[in-house]
């Protein structure tokens, strides 16, 4: 069975159609440059390119990196403000003429992830965190969701902790992975003290140089692997959640 899935990142807009058996991309993904200001109708209109690229008829999943409730999008930290309290879902179907599901990224990525990626068949607490723009997560315990986490805007050093160790702080500030190692550490071991958990999976685009940063990590007692389906698990997950999964 074919859903198709879009994931709305703030440097890019990716989908694809994707084979819920096997949770992964049916045909190779296509990407558009999210707008800036990545207002409600820019967005919507690069979304229904991705989508028309493929010709698409059928459900379609999407992500959003922000809270989502009953198909409103209630915050909207690195998109235009245009975003809080929006029917996303009827601003979307309307757009793209085929029923919608919107979901927040990184639940989305971590429902991927948990189902066909590392933490397959993983009981007790488990953490995905997308790297990326910002720090998306996603919380389970015993493989059941607790949608909506946005540990990324956890205070670290005074500020929102996405601010100070996600990819983009990193690419802004020129650091080193050795220094960017250190950062990531005060994050990971600051969630490790509030949620205990016992793995922790690193996904978002950096996800696929973790031999570059994971080795360099200490004093974190949870297990820390790299996703699995890498900067997929979003387009996977939003295409599940579309497909009643």
């Amino acid at each position: 069975m074919q859903i198709f899935g879009v994931d709305i990142g703030g440097s890019g807009i990716k989908g694809a159609p994707v084979d819920l058996d096997r949770g992964d991309l049916a045909q190779e993904r296509h990407k558009v440059l999210t707008p800036h200001p990545a207002t409600p109708e820019d967005v919507a209109g690069c979304v229904a390119e991705v989508v028309g690229h493929f010709d698409w008829s059928g459900p379609i999943g999407i992500t959003f990196p922000g809270v989502v409730t009953g198909g409103h999008t209630r915050t909207a930290a690195n998109v235009d403000k245009g975003w809080i309290d929006l029917d996303a879902r009827g601003l979307l179907g309307d757009r793209l003429g085929q029923p919608v599901t919107i979901l927040n990224d990184a639940d989305a990525a971590g429902i991927a992830e948990m189902t066909f990626g590392a933490g397959r068949d993983r009981k007790g607490t488990v953490i995905v965190l997308t790297l990326g723009t910002g720090i998306g997560s996603a919380l389970f315990t015993d493989g059941r969701l607790v949608p909506n986490t946005e540990l990324g805007h956890l205070e670290l050093n005074g500020r929102d902790a996405e601010k100070h160790a996600s990819t983009k702080a990193r690419e802004d500030e020129d650091l080193s992975w050795h220094h960017w190692a250190r950062r990531l550490q005060k994050y990971l071991a600051h969630v490790e003290m509030l949620f205990s958990p016992e793995l922790f999976i690193i996904g978002g685009g950096v996800s696929r140089k973790a031999d570059k940063f994971l080795p360099l990590i200490e004093n974190v007692r949870a297990e820390m692997v790299p996703a699995q389906l890498q900067n997929n698990a979003g387009i996977v997950g939003a295409a599940m959640a579309a497909g009643g999964h």
